[in-house]
């Protein structure tokens, strides 16, 4: 093999017996802890929170660093398009909007946002989930999902976080304006807390309830399409599963200071 290669037989021999350098066996434990932080996120994890992750076990490399060796490994977050509903061509009437894209608060419980977007299932068709995010902490506080996208789906979400939350302060409850946000019965119940004042994105600009819109592009991206759900029940789960045992009590947020939702309502309630 020495001659056909035309290779020297001490340096062949000497190439069996090279200890690997140092930067390379750092290099390889590098790379088992970004791949078991890759598949703990279930392969949701880009560079960025990869990077985060890996300084919290100590290992302090540059986010450029962890790219070039996930580019090597092969790896990267998973992306896929997000699904666009046909727009409505009904009247729509402005209201008001509080909010005005000032998605800052300083405490829990003083911001939340509204919404609800399509999941598909084989059996089934298309099912519906209604999300309400708290804007200081991200938090997903209330949830509900239907076969009908009415205002009961809606009113049950927000019925929810009232319940979890339990606010005692006034707060801004910021939606679009769907029907079902802007129906007599949504409006009567809102009125009836007398704490919470309504909000709404101006019509057709989704970037007015941007963070409410993030959440669930991100819910699509790394749940909703890397799966098929056979029906109603299993989407339910899926998405049980994926706010209450990951994203809120796992995931780590960018907006927040790379800490979980659950971890920044926690520290704004040591405060309180």
């Amino acid at each position: 093999m020495c001659k056909v290669l035309k290779v020297c037989r001490s340096s062949y021999y000497k190439s069996l017996y090279k200890k690997q350098s140092k930067h390379e066996l750092e290099n390889l434990m590098i790379e088992n802890h970004i791949l078991e932080i890759y598949v703990a996120s279930k392969k949701r994890y880009g560079s960025p929170k990869i990077n985060v992750d890996l300084k919290e076990l100590g290992i302090n490399i540059s986010l450029k660093r962890t790219q070039r060796i996930m580019k090597k490994m092969g790896i990267k977050s998973i992306i896929i398009l997000k699904y666009k509903p046909a727009s409505s061509k009904n009247k729509i009437v402005e209201q008001d909007n509080i909010l005005k894209r000032n998605f800052t608060a300083t405490t829990i419980n003083e911001k939340w946002v509204t919404d609800i977007t399509y999941i598909h299932t084989i059996k089934d068709g298309w099912c519906y989930l209604a999300s309400v995010m708290d804007l200081y902490s991200r938090k997903i506080i209330g949830h509900a999902m239907s076969k009908l996208i009415d205002t009961t789906l809606a009113l049950q979400a927000v019925k929810n976080a009232i319940q979890l939350q339990r606010p005692t302060k006034n707060l801004i409850l910021h939606s679009d304006l769907g029907c079902q946000y802007t129906s007599s019965a949504f409006k009567e119940y809102i009125d009836s807390t007398k704490n919470i004042k309504h909000s709404f994105s101006a019509k057709g600009c989704p970037y007015d309830n941007a963070c409410i819109e993030s959440f669930h592009a991100s819910l699509k991206k790394e749940e909703v399409y890397q799966v098929v759900y056979f029906d109603y029940d299993a989407a339910r789960l899926g998405i049980f599963e994926y706010i209450e045992a990951w994203y809120n009590i796992k995931r780590i947020h960018s907006s927040i200071g790379y800490i979980t939702p659950q971890q920044c309502e926690n520290s704004a309630k040591k405060v309180s």
